[in-house]
């Protein structure tokens, strides 16, 4: 507070407050000097009592000087006033004295006050001083507040404000504090809180990717159902429009047509991820200048997150929560992407994935190596699947995933076809190869769906009902049966892949045809070798025929479906392996059949050298006959193979009748053992006709011709060559000759002449037909 200005008091002044003093009251007897305190007072305090003096002296001499002239005037009035005078001398006197006293006393204690009046300046000047000093401590508590402040928003989270409290402060406007060393010392410790700042806000952030590197998984099953949600919807629609069906989710006709439902996988009434201490973090980090050394930081943590997610070895059972998971890391670095500009570049991202997919494929890979379920490979299939599709609508790469599905589906396919290799093996070693019995009329249409057939056997077979057999065993409805299995567990694998379908199509036709021809043919092939009852052999016939038909039918129905996806089309080579097959059932057959006819030969008992001939045919013929209609006819094989089975008997009854005339077997006969021949063969053609078959007579025209040129004595006739090119083509010289030749040695045993000249004849014939015909048609 700035010293009171002290009030100077002029002479004029000093003689008005004199003049207003009276010292004597004429109507008192006491003294009056109550107005004369506050006059001293006044001016001992403005310290002017020299001054006062002075003016009071000059006042008593100009009272004398007056005194003396009204003295003068009037004398007596100056005796009274002397004596006036004298009282007010000595009043005076006594007023000197009390001034004196009172200036004596005012000294006393004006010094008093001079040194107490120092004091209060002294103590002033301190308390200027303290306020000073509790202005500069008050602004230090301020800053120590903001200070302290700082490192409870550190603790609250609040780091921003955190930072702006320490920028307020570095940018204080210049004060005395400015200059404080407390300041500068302040100033000096700012980097360290900053340090702390981005210490807390980084250990924020850290805690923040173990709280996501925990909720990815459920980020991820968000995601992969809100997928399957739009896969189900999309494959409902595409049911329905025919002109959808070749278009997969997330195809360009899937994404302009599809209505889509809004669903934010991180922000949800299940889920919400919070991105604000990644935010925070990276507003700080970019305050501080610092934003990179945050990038590196955050790359090295994801990567290593992203290490920590496949286990070694890799569990397939959890697979499909890994990929949750996978998804989830990867649509959280999607959002971080879209939503922090250049924080973290698409590069960044990339390497993760690239290098997580590599890990995942190899993994998976190891884990399958010893897998031999194909529903193995299914359900990795369905998990990728899943995957893939939700990490696509996220704009990732999934070329490799898609690669390595189309690398699992070969394998897939070779597990399914060895799995599919042995259940036809089991059908085809199990059945008994006879015609399926039909239970019912539901039973005949479901059996009829499940099959290939033409469209008129089908309507043939449905109108016959079910009072008929089938024409085919159990191996061929269930070969079929378990085909389309086949088929639809083949195609379940790549439904929803995005791949060229000609090359699932190709694959598909050489696992068929490894099917039919390498395992069904062979088993089949395998079943004839060991199967000695014709039925059963007509029966694999009837079977391959249908097989036949199979392949044809099997192709268009696949060609057809496949048509709707834009595949390719299928073809199958398995026709020629069964049509082999069938060629090696008909030698079995007839070589069943030779067999029976064999039995029945050797059962001939002919007699080569009779003294007469038969009347009848031999007996063995009725049983061999009865045989071979009987067996043949109750075949169920085609007309056309029947017939061939007819003329292979036929022709083998042929041969060892020839054997028996000409064949080394038997050293000689007589022309009643070859008229008994002919006997039994009338009978045989006489049989054929009776079934309706004389066409197969014609087997026995060698035989006929051969024995004509013998019987009738025609051997120089036949050695004309016009004569034998016209007549007797069919008759081949070296079973002539040995006939002859047999005939000669019957006629050399002979006792009469005219056996034996007959005898030399045949001799003579036989060596003439040696000669002319050397080496020809033997």
């Amino acid at each position: 507070m700035p010293p009171r200005r002290r009030p100077q008091f002029t002479q004029d002044h000093i003689d008005q407050q004199l003049q207003q003093i009276h010292l004597l009251d004429s109507s008192s007897s006491s003294e009056n000097l109550e107005q004369l305190g506050p006059i001293i007072k006044q001016i001992h305090t403005n310290r002017q009592q020299d001054a006062y003096l002075r003016a009071l002296q000059g006042l008593i001499d100009s009272k004398d000087a007056e005194i003396e002239r009204i003295c003068s005037d009037n004398y007596q009035d100056f005796i009274s006033s002397v004596s006036t005078l004298s009282k007010v001398k000595s009043y005076t006197d006594k007023m000197k004295e009390n001034i004196s006293s009172l200036d004596a006393s005012v000294a006393q204690l004006g010094g008093g006050l001079v040194e107490k009046k120092r004091a209060l300046l002294q103590s002033r000047k301190t308390a200027a001083n303290l306020d000073e000093a509790i202005d500069t401590l008050q602004a230090c508590l301020r800053v120590l507040d903001v200070v302290d402040r700082v490192g409870e928003m550190i603790k609250a989270g609040k780091y921003w404000s955190a930072l702006r409290s320490l920028e307020d402060i570095q940018s204080m406007p210049p004060t005395s504090l400015s200059q404080t060393p407390f300041f500068q010392y302040l100033l000096s410790s700012l980097p360290s809180l900053r340090s702390q700042i981005k210490d807390a806000v980084t250990a924020s952030m850290k805690q923040w990717l173990l709280e996501i590197r925990n909720i990815s998984t459920e980020v991820g099953r968000l995601a992969v159902e809100a997928m399957d949600a739009r896969t189900k919807r999309w494959r409902s629609r595409r049911e329905k429009d025919q002109l959808l069906r070749a278009n997969r989710v997330g195809s360009a006709v899937e994404l302009v047509t599809y209505e889509k439902i809004e669903f934010n996988v991180l922000d949800n009434e299940n889920l919400h991820v919070d991105f604000k201490p990644l935010f925070e973090c990276i507003h700080i980090y970019t305050t501080l200048n610092s934003l990179s050394e945050l990038q590196k930081s955050y790359q090295a943590d994801r990567k290593a997150q992203s290490d920590l997610i496949l286990p070694t070895p890799l569990p397939l059972n959890s697979l499909a929560s890994l990929t949750q998971e996978i998804s989830g890391f990867f649509i959280v670095e999607s959002h971080v992407l879209e939503t922090t500009n250049t924080f973290r570049s698409p590069r960044d991202v990339e390497e993760l994935w690239d290098a997580l997919v590599v890990r995942l494929t190899t993994a998976i890979e190891h884990s399958l190596q010893r897998e031999a379920d194909p529903e193995a490979f299914l359900r990795v299939k369905e998990s990728l699947l899943s995957f893939i599709m939700t990490l696509e609508s996220y704009s990732y790469s999934t070329s490799a995933l898609q690669s390595f599905i189309i690398v699992l589906f070969e394998k897939y396919a070779n597990l399914l076809e060895t799995q599919f290799s042995k259940i036809f093996e089991t059908i085809v070693r199990e059945d008994e190869h006879t015609p399926m019995k039909i239970e019912s009329e539901n039973a005949l249409e479901e059996i009829l769906e499940t099959v290939w057939l033409t469209e008129s056997e089908r309507n043939e077979l449905r109108q016959q009902g079910i009072q008929y057999l089938l024409p085919w065993s159990q191996t061929f409805y269930l070969c079929c049966q378990n085909i389309r299995v086949f088929i639809q567990k083949f195609y379940a694998f790549v439904d929803g892949v995005s791949q060229h379908h000609r090359d699932i199509d190709e694959l598909l036709s050489k696992s068929l045809d490894s099917l039919l021809k390498r395992t069904i043919g062979e088993a089949i092939g395998q079943r004839l070798t060991n199967t000695h009852n014709p039925t059963q052999i007509a029966q694999i016939m009837a079977n391959l025929e249908h097989f036949q038909v199979a392949c044809g039918e099997l192709e268009r129905s696949l060609t057809t479906l496949r048509s709707t996806h834009r595949g390719g089309l299928i073809r199958l080579s398995a026709v020629p392996t069964f049509e082999a097959i069938i060629s090696r059932s008909r030698a079995r057959m007839s070589g069943l059949i030779s067999s029976k006819l064999d039995q029945c030969f050797e059962l001939s008992e002919y007699d080569w050298t009779p003294t007469a001939r038969e009347t009848s045919p031999s007996m063995y013929l009725y049983e061999l006959v009865n045989w071979l209609t009987t067996v043949v006819d109750s075949l169920m094989i085609k007309e056309t193979y029947k017939e061939e089975a007819y003329k292979g008997a036929l022709g083998y009854i042929t041969d060892c009748l020839m054997d028996f005339l000409t064949g080394r077997d038997i050293p000689m006969m007589n022309e009643n053992a070859i008229s008994n021949i002919l006997i039994d063969v009338d009978f045989l053609e006489d049989e054929l006709k009776r079934i309706g078959r004389s066409h197969l007579s014609s087997v026995f025209t060698e035989l006929r011709l051969t024995t004509s040129i013998v019987l009738g004595g025609t051997v120089q006739e036949y050695l004309v060559p016009a004569n034998r090119h016209a007549s007797y083509s069919a008759v081949k010289p070296k079973r002539l000759q040995a006939l002859l030749e047999k005939l000669a040695r019957f006629g050399s045993t002979q006792r009469d002449a005219a056996g034996r000249e007959l005898g030399e004849r045949r001799r003579k014939e036989a060596e003439a037909v040696g000669r002319v015909f050397p080496g020809e048609n033997r």
